[in-house]
């Protein structure tokens, strides 16, 4: 094989041939392996429907069944010839103790010339045996197993035949060597709360490491949602100034956020986070810049009639196609699944904003075995990704403090912020009000003052005057600084 020259055919899963840099190699084996349930058959089914001339050698599943099953899931069939060679439920009732399947079908041997002169009278470009392992069982010992697969690869071969072999988690040293003989090797693996894909070997071709989702849907079948890799994109943009349309917060940031731009907008429990995120969101969109708000804690009506009452425009904007709202129902999606749909909304959309509300929510709301430092790299991903790409991202970060020690962030998340603009309780002559000021921005100047905030039904939020005369503002516990010395001779 020339390795230059290694050409690829579509697997027919989408989102595989991403992680396969393009396909599987034509005219060489590649072995997927997986215990029961992982959706072995149904990445090998797909695969054969992408092709012209597609022939499935099965050993446990009848005919009728596998294409009514694959016709559910939306596998088309029709161009697939399908050798049946699961036992028939007369099996049950014989004597013979020899084996399950027809004495006509017992030689292993045998039974590979008959699949190689089906290839031949059928013109088959594509195969798939469906477990090769099941061959086993038909060949007398380990010696025969090993030389009669490496034979049928390399007629296979001599044939150009891209062929798909399943096979289950090795139980004995030949069955182990059936890796060693694919092309490339292609592991699923299955948990209580999702599927996964990992390509463990693929000879002469790059491919995407590390351990990606593989989810079946019920109408389209499997579907891999490889790891985002940030450094793979990359898209031209400038820098220039995106203003909130809020004039006290503008002036805060001197004029805005960069576009390109990450934003942590943090503060306690009801300080005004979202409604401060969706100033820049509402300003973007009527810009014409398409804009997207994914939603962890909030659900899309009570967010849309929660902005009405704030009087702004948000869901008049989402209703004529500029801004998207989409609530992330929890649990439903792992990080590879929900960094795909931003891809989507980014490369197919042209969507130029990003925010989602809340981090607590991403990490709590996102499925699988990730430890909150895997979703922490997750996240840092998806926003190096997204800065790569121009897009400007908003974050909505809550902190646990309502006064007290001051922290900007409460999930160490700050190293991924180019801005950080936080909100924030203050208790002054006994009444609790509100202050935003700005911590950070990297691409420019930015007031230090702390500056009031007050959220008004009918006209969203205002942000006020610096505020003066006060000490200890960021405790939250407020002291004038014209406050006359304690006489303690008085007592």
């Amino acid at each position: 094989m020339d390795i230059e020259a290694l050409s690829k055919v579509p697997t027919g899963t989408p989102g595989l041939d991403d992680v396969l840099h393009g396909g599987v190699p034509e005219g060489q084996t590649t072995i997927v392996t997986g215990g029961a349930g992982t959706g072995k058959t149904i990445l090998a089914l797909q695969f054969l429907a992408a092709g012209e001339h597609s022939l499935y050698v099965g050993f446990e599943e009848r005919e009728r069944e596998l294409r009514r099953n694959a016709d559910a899931l939306g596998i088309d069939l029709s161009n697939v010839t399908i050798r049946d060679l699961s036992p028939g439920g007369d099996v049950f009732f014989t004597d013979d103790s020899y084996t399950v399947f027809p004495s006509e079908e017992v030689d292993g041997e045998e039974l590979i010339d008959q699949i190689a002169t089906e290839l031949e009278e059928n013109d088959i470009d594509r195969l798939v045996i469906d477990p090769l392992s099941e061959l086993h069982s038909l060949l007398p010992d380990d010696f025969q197993f090993r030389r009669k697969i490496t034979s049928l690869f390399n007629a296979l071969t001599d044939r150009d035949v891209t062929t798909v072999c399943t096979a289950k988690p090795a139980e004995t040293p030949s069955e182990d060597d059936l890796q060693f003989l694919g092309t490339s090797v292609i592991e699923l693996q299955r948990t209580t709360d999702r599927r996964t894909l990992e390509v463990t070997k693929y000879r002469g071709s790059g491919f995407e490491n590390g351990v990606h989702t593989y989810r079946i849907h019920s109408d389209t079948g499997g579907r891999v949602y490889p790891k985002l890799v940030p450094g793979d994109h990359q898209q031209e943009h400038d820098r220039s100034q995106l203003p909130s349309d809020v004039v006290g917060l503008d002036e805060l940031l001197h004029g805005g956020i960069a576009r390109g731009s990450v934003t942590v907008i943090s503060g306690p429990s009801g300080v005004g986070k979202t409604t401060t995120g969706s100033q820049f969101l509402q300003a973007a969109a009527s810009r014409g810049e398409r804009s997207l708000l994914y939603l962890f804690e909030e659900l899309r009506d009570d967010y849309l009639h929660r902005s009405s009452k704030l009087g702004m425009n948000v869901e008049s904007l989402a209703d004529a196609g500029d801004l998207e709202v989409e609530a992330v129902e929890a649990l439903t999606q792992s990080p590879d699944e929900f960094a795909t749909h931003v891809r989507e909304a980014v490369e197919e959309r042209d969507v130029e904003f990003v925010m989602l509300d809340g981090i607590v929510g991403y990490r709590q709301g996102l499925r699988g075995d990730e430890s909150p430092d895997a979703l922490a790299r997750e996240l840092h991903a998806l926003c190096r990704y997204l800065k790569r790409m121009g897009v400007t991202v908003v974050l909505i970060e809550e902190v646990q403090y309502v006064t007290g020690e001051f922290s900007p962030t409460a999930h160490d998340i700050s190293y991924l912020a180019d801005n950080i603009i936080f909100l924030r309780y203050l208790e002054t002559d006994g009444e609790l009000r509100k202050a935003i000021g700005v911590l950070k921005n990297r691409y420019g100047d930015f007031e230090n003052s702390l500056r009031t905030l007050s959220i008004e039904s009918d006209a969203g939020i205002r942000v006020g005057d610096p505020i003066s005369g006060y000490h200890g503002l960021l405790t939250g516990i407020a002291e004038p600084t014209d406050r006359p010395e304690r006489d303690d001779t008085s007592y």
